[in-house]
Parts: C-alpha cells; structure tokens; sequence
C-alpha cells in the first residue's frame, strides 16, 4: 500500500514493487492459498472479499473458537460439566466413555488440561456403578 498525491491510500502497482514487497505479497498468497483449500463452502463464502491471509485466519479464528471471552466462558462452562460428570441412566459404560473423553479433550483444546490420575479417580469413583 502507499499514500498517492492526495494522501488517499492505494495498492502500489508492480512497478511500485520492490524485492520484499513482491517476497511479503509471494507469501500473502501462498498462506492464502494454504487457508482456502482448508475449509469447506460456508467458510469460504465468510471468507472470499478478504485480501490479506491475515484478515482471513483472523476470521476463521473468531468464527471456530470465539473470542478470549467466550473462549473462557466455554472452558468454565465444560469444566463445570466435568466436575459433575456422572453415569445416565440407561446408558452403556462405552457410551459414558466416549462422552467423558470427548469432554476432556474439548477441555484440553482450551488449554485446561486435566491428568491422568484425575480422569481415571473421576471414573472410578464417580462414574461406573458400585455394585
């Protein structure tokens, strides 16, 4: 980008172009290219007006985890799902399995990672049936 005589700010033609502006502008489109043949037709339709693959993986960003806000409201929300995690009526041990893992995985992808020791002591003594 520069300034033209009016002070407005213009894309610089090819023959404004130095070495790094064409090496940033080679890069620009590689990444962009890298991000569209990564998502589907809904994400592309969000994303194809945008120029720079900052501004795209800025969006796509916002769009599948959410803001730093919502990001943590979601952790708080999952942790607390985990801490009152118990075994439904009617359901099979794998079932109950699956869903305990994928919780703590979706807890993991927000950075709050429980251990071992943890995970299996909440199986053990508040998941499987005593009998």
């Amino acid at each position: 980008m520069k300034k033209n005589a009016e002070g407005v700010v213009v894309s610089k033609t090819r023959a404004d172009c130095n070495a790094e502006d064409l090496n940033k502008w080679e890069k620009n489109t590689t990444a962009k290219k890298w991000l569209v043949c990564g998502i589907g037709p809904d994400e592309y339709s969000r994303i194809q007006s945008y120029t720079t693959s900052k501004e795209i993986w800025d969006t796509l960003q916002v769009t599948h985890e959410g803001t730093p806000q919502v990001k943590r409201s979601r952790g708080t929300l999952l942790y607390s799902q985990y801490a009152n995690f118990t075994m439904k009526e009617g359901k099979i041990i794998q079932e109950i399995y699956t869903r305990f893992t994928t919780l703590t995985n979706e807890l993991k992808s927000l950075g709050r990672i429980i251990l071992e020791e943890d995970k299996v002591e909440k199986i053990l003594t508040r998941i499987l049936p005593v009998t």
